[in-house]
C-alpha cells in the first residue's frame, strides 16, 4: 500500500518570505529550549535524576528529537534559499540567525541533563542491546557528539568553546559571501577580435551575460539608457560564472584573455581583488582564513587534542593524520609518472600553437585540442547528443534497472493537490517509487547557472525520513539537487558536456543515498550519521554509469535529429576517460594534501603561514608551476565554508571505496539486478546506521583495496603498484 503523498510534507515556496523562516526558526529555537529547560529543572529538584529509567532516557530522548524538526526545516528551507536564490534580505536574515543558531547548538551539546539520558541509555547495557541497530548507533554517535561539543569541560571553558563556535558560523558564512560577491562582481566586455575559436553555445552564454550586464548597469546607474542604446546587440561579456569561465578557458584562441580571466578567477576574495561588497567593504578573504584557522586549534585543545586535523579525523573512517598522509602521498607516487605523460603530452601540442612554455591559462585550451586531434573528440561536437532531458531520462532509466525504481516527474501548475511549489521556474520535482508502486520520497533538480546562486553542484538533505510513533507523524525523505549547468539557449533544452553529466550523475548518487533509505531514525537514515570520508562513495559510484557504453545508450540522442551517439565519437568518449587522469589526480592530491596539513599545523598558521604551506605542498606534488598570484585557498570553500575542513581527502578516500564496489557489477555485470539490489540493501538503505566500514565489507565480501582505483585511472602500468597497494589498505579502509 502506497503512502499518503502528504507524508513528503512538501514546502510551500510561495509563503517562504525570509521574515517568516526568520519567526519559524526563532520559535523553534525557543519550544527546544523550553525542553531543555524543563530537564534541567527536572534534574534540579529533590529527587534528582538517579531514578532515570533507560525507558523514560530514551522516550526523553525521542520528544526532543521530534521538537526539533521544527528547526531542522525552518532553518533547512532558509539555508537553501540563500544558496540557490541569495539576495540581501534572504543573506540579512540568514546571517543574523547564525549566532542564534550557534548558541543553540552549543547549549545542547553542553546540556547535562539531556547528555545524561543518552549515557543512561547506554549505561543499561541490557536495554542498550535490545534496541534495533539504528537506534543504538544513533546513541553513540549522540555521545560522541556531546564529547565534541565540550559536555566534560568546565564552566569557563564551555563559555570559551560557545563563543568560538558563534564565531566560526559567522566568519564561514562572510567567507562564502566574498566568493559569491567577488564572482558576480567580475564583468569583461569583450571586443569582437578575443571571440574566435568560442563555440555556438560559449557565444550564447556570453550574450546572454552581456543582456544581463546592460540590466544590470542601467538599474546601478553606471550606464544610462542612451549609453546601453549605443552598444551593439548581442553584446559578449566574460564573467566567472562557471559556464562562461570553462567555455573561454576551453574555447578562446586569445591567450592574453585566458590568463586575464584566469587571473581573475585564482585572485578571488583576495588581496588582490579591488572588489567590494554593496557597503563598500573589501572581499579578502585573508583575515578570515587565518582566523578560522585560530579558533579551530583552539576548540582542538579545549577538547584535548592536538590540532584540529585530529578533531576532524575522529568522526571519519580514516584513524589518524599519518594515515590520511601516507595515503595521500603513496597515491601521489602511483600517479606522477602518468602525470609527466600527460603534461608531456600538452606541452608537445603546445608548440603547434606557438605557445613555448605551458601555462595554467593554456591547460583547457590545449587539452581540448588534443581532444580533438588524438581522440577525434570535440566536447561541443558531442554536446547536443546530451541535452538534459534524455540524460534524466536515462538517468532514472539506470536506477530504475539497477534498484527496480520508478522517476515521476511533478506538475507545477494549478492549486490542485498534485501541484508542487517551487523556488524558481527552473526547479522541477520528481516523486521516486518503489517496485511495488510505495512512494520512496521527492527530490527536486536545480540545474542552471544564474545570479544569486553558489557555484558548484551540491545534494542538500532536507528532510530526512522519520518515524514517531508517538504522535504518529511518518515523514518520507526529500532532497534538493543543486548544479550550475549551461542553461537553455535559442529554444532548444539544456545540452550538457559529458563533464556535467557525470556532475548530475554524481549528485543522483548522493541523492538516492538519502533517498533509499530505509532507516527511519533521522539521526543515521540516509547521508545523516555516514562517516564524512565515505558519504562520497554512493556519489563517485554513480558516476560509473556516465562511462559505460551501454550506460551511455540510455543518455544520449542527438537533439534535433534523435540520433544515438555515432560509433566513433562514443569510442573516443570511452578512450579519452583517463585522458590527464595523472594530472587530475595530482590536483586533487594537493588540495587534500593542503587542506590536512593547515589543520594539522601547530600553532594554527598566519595568512603567510597558509600561503607557504601552499606552496610548499606543490612543490611536492604538483608537476605544472602555478603563478606567484594564485590565491586558490582564499575560495576554497569546501573547508572554510563547508564541512570538509581537514576532509577532502575525502574524496579520493571515497573514490577507492567507489572503485571497488563497481568492480563487483564490472564481475557481475553492471546491470544485473543481484548486484544492485545488494548494493542497495548493504550501503543506500542502511545509511549511517551501521559504520561505513562494516556496509563495505558486507557488500564486498572484503576490506577495500587499491588495485580498482589504479586500473580505473589508468595507472596499471606503474611498478610499484604492490607497494602501494600494501601501505594504502590496511584495516580501517
Amino acid at each position: 500500500m502506497s503512502l499518503p503523498s502528504s507524508d513528503l510534507r512538501l514546502v510551500d515556496f510561495t509563503n517562504a518570505a525570509p521574515s517568516t523562516l526568520q519567526t519559524q526558526v526563532i520559535n523553534a529555537i525557543d519550544d527546544a529550549n523550553s525542553f531543555l529547560d524543563n530537564l534541567t529543572a527536572g534534574a534540579d529538584n529533590s529527587t534528582g535524576i538517579a531514578k532515570l529509567s533507560a525507558e523514560q532516557a530514551l522516550a526523553d530522548v525521542m520528544q526532543f528529537d521530534h521538537i526539533n524538526l521544527a528547526l531542522d526545516r525552518s532553518w533547512g528551507i532558509l539555508s537553501h534559499l540563500n544558496g540557490v536564490m541569495s539576495n540581501d534580505e534572504i543573506r540579512h536574515v540568514h546571517h543574523e540567525l547564525l549566532p542564534k543558531l550557534s548558541a543553540y547548538g552549543t547549549r545542547v551539546g553542553q546540556h547535562q541533563p539531556l547528555f545524561t539520558r543518552y549515557q543512561t541509555i547506554a549505561d543499561d547495557t541490557e536495554f542498550f542491546a535490545a534496541l534495533e541497530p539504528a537506534r543504538a548507533r544513533a546513541i553513540e554517535l549522540a555521545l560522541r557528539s556531546f564529547e565534541l561539543s565540550g559536555v566534560a569541560l568546565p564552566q569557563a571553558e564551555q563559555e570559551q568553546f560557545a563563543a568560538i563556535q558563534s564565531e566560526l558560523s559567522t566568519l564561514s558564512a562572510t567567507f562564502s559571501d566574498h566568493i559569491l560577491d567577488a564572482t558576480q562582481a567580475f564583468a569583461l566586455p569583450l571586443e569582437e577580435s578575443q571571440l574566435k575559436g568560442l563555440t555556438e553555445s560559449g557565444l550564447a552564454l556570453l550574450a546572454d551575460a552581456g543582456a544581463q550586464y546592460k540590466t544590470r548597469e542601467l538599474a546601478n546607474g553606471t550606464l544610462s539608457q542612451t549609453d546601453i542604446d549605443a552598444l551593439p546587440t548581442p553584446y559578449y561579456v566574460a564573467s566567472l560564472n562557471i559556464p562562461i569561465y570553462l567555455a573561454v578557458m576551453t574555447h578562446a584562441d586569445d591567450r592574453s584573455l585566458r590568463e586575464t580571466l584566469y587571473r581573475a578567477y585564482v585572485t578571488r576574495a583576495s588581496e588582490f581583488d579591488t572588489h567590494t561588497n554593496a557597503k563598500g567593504e573589501s572581499l579578502n578573504n585573508a583575515d578570515i582564513m587565518s582566523k578560522i584557522l585560530t579558533l579551530r586549534e583552539q576548540k582542538a585543545k579545549l577538547l584535548g587534542f592536538d590540532n584540529y586535523a585530529e578533531v576532524s579525523l575522529s568522526t571519519k573512517m580514516a584513524d589518524s593524520v599519518s594515515e590520511v598522509e601516507t595515503f595521500l602521498r603513496d597515491l601521489a607516487t602511483q600517479a606522477t609518472p602518468a602525470a609527466q605523460k600527460d603534461l608531456a603530452q600538452l606541452q608537445r601540442c603546445a608548440q603547434d600553437y606557438g605557445i613555448d612554455e605551458l601555462q595554467p591559462w593554456d591547460s583547457a585550451y590545449i587539452a581540448e585540442k588534443v581532444k580533438q586531434s588524438e581522440f577525434s573528440l570535440s566536447q561541443e561536437e558531442i554536446r547536443p547528443y546530451f541535452p538534459l532531458p534524455k540524460v534524466t531520462s536515462g538517468l532514472f532509466a539506470i536506477v530504475e534497472r539497477l534498484y527496480g525504481i520508478t522517476v515521476q516527474e511533478q506538475s507545477y501548475e494549478g492549486a490542485d493537490d498534485h501541484s508542487v511549489s517551487r523556488w524558481h521556474d527552473d526547479v522541477r520535482f520528481y516523486q521516486l517509487f518503489d517496485a511495488d508502486d510505495q512512494l520512496i520520497g521527492g527530490f527536486y533538480f536545480d540545474l542552471f547557472a544564474r545570479s544569486g546562486k553558489r557555484g558548484g553542484a551540491w545534494m542538500s538533505g532536507f528532510q530526512s525520513r522519520y518515524s514517531y510513533e508517538e504522535q504518529n507523524h511518518q515523514q518520507l525523505p526529500v532532497c534538493f539537487m543543486v548544479g550550475n549547468f549551461t542553461p537553455a539557449l535559442d529554444g532548444k533544452p539544456s545540452l550538457l558536456t559529458h563533464e556535467e553529466v557525470l556532475t548530475l550523475f554524481h549528485e543522483f548518487g548522493h541523492g538516492l543515498h538519502h533517498l533509499l533509505t530505509q532507516v527511519t531514525v533521522g539521526d543515521v537514515a540516509g547521508v545523516n550519521g555516514v562517516e564524512w570520508d565515505a558519504v562520497e562513495l554512493p556519489s563517485q559510484f554513480m558516476e560509473n554509469w556516465a562511462w559505460d557504453a551501454e550506460g551511455i545508450a540510455l543518455i544520449s540522442s542527438h537533439v534535433d535529429t534523435g540520433e544515438p551517439l555515432p560509433k566513433d565519437k562514443l569510442d573516443a568518449l570511452l578512450a579519452v576517460k583517463n585522458f590527464q587522469s595523472g594530472l587530475q589526480t595530482l590536483r586533487q592530491i594537493e588540495f587534500a594534501l593542503f587542506d590536512l596539513l593547515i589543520h594539522a599545523h601547530t600553532p594554527a598558521l598566519n595568512y603567510e603561514g597558509i600561503l607557504a604551506t601552499l606552496n610548499a605542498v606543490r612543490s611536492d606534488i604538483a608537476i605544472m608551476q602555478t603563478p606567484d598570484y594564485n590565491r586558490f585557498a582564499n575560495g576554497f570553500s569546501h573547508i572554510f565554508a563547508g564541512g570538509y575542513a581537514a576532509g577532502y581527502y575525502s574524496y579520493k578516500w571515497a573514490e577507492l571505496l567507489s572503485a571497488d564496489a563497481f568492480s563487483k557489477f564490472e564481475e557481475e555485470g553492471i546491470f544485473n539486478p543481484a548486484t544492485g539490489k545488494a548494493f542497495r540493501e548493504s550501503i543506500l538503505s542502511v545509511g549511517g546506521s551501521f559504520p561505513a566500514k562494516t556496509n563495505f565489507e558486507n557488500f564486498r565480501g572484503r576490506s577495500a583495496n587499491i588495485d580498482a582505483l589504479l586500473r580505473h585511472n589508468g595507472f596499471t602500468d606503474v611498478k610499484n603498484t604492490d607497494a602501494a597497494n600494501a601501505q594504502t589498505t590496511r584495516e580501517a579502509i
